[in-house]
């Protein structure tokens, strides 16, 4: 067993050079472990190139997409920052229109008498140093910058998408307080308007036209050194001057008393308050008809207890007779 050991041990491999025409050959001896040896190195030679050549083609692939990549990510960032600059010039012009907005609501609230909506406070990262809300000009009261004065100052820094958002938001407060303003803006219009309907309806019903031109030939109240009593007043002009209605309401006599008006026309107009035209030469509607304010419903005469063309004209409120001129007005 060591023989045939040491026998492959120096067992040997001839490599022989044979050259052309005739010239001496040659012989290369090479042991068989050193022929071993050399297989093995230039295997690991081998492994080691396939290797590093592996390692160079991998590196050189992840540096190129590398920088592709951050290429990709430049263009990104520019667009990005592209549209951050539009979106911020944007919210500049939406800030700037809603100053106009809350210019406009401040003066309709005025107008209408309405109370303004607290502020929003700003968010903790919106408050000043020290710890008051920062006010914001032309908004809810604040005075705006006057004309011919535009001071201005600061650090310049480019706006971020916290900036805008910051911005938008504040935008967003504004525009819900100018909302909730103009809610009762309308709601004081709307109360106005009901306030002036009432009143213009109480109106057409409060007998304060005169019933015809002329002069007051005998006012309301004693006459004739105390002996007479007159329940109300006497209004002279010619004969078929028309006699109008002092207030609208509905017929309740019309045509002829007995007991001294003459050709008469008495007006319900609601309320415990009615009105009488006495003395007319002609009526001009009929019991039961519903006249409107200033309409014609009669002509001046001179019939019953007269003694010359004119019209008495009287105001009864709650079954008492009250002087007409507490009622009547330049209409």
């Amino acid at each position: 067993m060591n023989n045939n050991s040491s026998s492959d041990a120096h067992r040997e491999y001839v490599i022989k050079i044979i050259p052309d025409k005739g010239e001496k050959m040659h012989s290369i001896r090479l042991p068989k472990h050193l022929l071993k040896c050399a297989a093995i190195s230039c295997t690991a030679a081998a492994v080691l190139f396939v290797g590093s050549f592996g390692y160079s083609v991998y590196s050189s692939f992840n540096a190129i997409s590398d920088q592709q990549e951050l290429h990709d990510l430049r263009t990104v960032n520019k667009e990005q920052q592209e549209q951050l600059s539009k979106l911020a010039k944007k919210a500049n012009e939406l800030q700037d229109e809603m100053e106009k907005v809350s210019e406009i609501e401040r003066e309709l609230r005025q107008m209408a008498g309405a109370e303004p909506v607290e502020n929003p406070q700003p968010a903790p990262e919106q408050q000043p140093a020290d710890g008051q809300p920062s006010p914001q000009p032309g908004f809810d009261g604040q005075p705006m910058p006057q004309p011919g004065f535009d001071g201005q100052g600061g650090p310049w820094i480019e706006p971020n998408a916290r900036h805008v958002d910051k911005a938008l938001d504040n935008i967003r407060q504004r525009l819900e307080t100018s909302r909730a303003n103009l809610e009762r803006v309308r709601e004081a219009l709307h109360e106005q308007q009901r306030i002036i309907g009432y009143q213009n309806q109480l109106s057409a019903y409060l007998p304060s036209l005169w019933p015809a031109s002329g002069e007051v030939s005998s006012p309301y109240g004693l006459r004739w050194g105390g002996s007479d009593f007159h329940p109300g007043i006497d209004i002279a002009n010619d004969y078929g001057v028309p006699i109008i209605a002092a207030a609208s309401g509905t017929v309740t006599a019309a045509g002829w008393n007995s007991g001294g008006y003459g050709n008469m026309v008495d007006i319900d107009h609601g309320n415990g308050i009615w009105t009488r035209y006495g003395h007319a030469e002609a009526v001009a509607v009929s019991v039961g008809e519903t006249v409107q304010k200033g309409q014609i419903i009669a002509y001046m005469g001179s019939t019953g207890f007269s003694t010359g063309p004119h019209v008495h004209y009287e105001v009864h409120v709650n079954g008492e007779i009250v002087n007409p001129i507490m009622y009547l007005g330049g209409e």
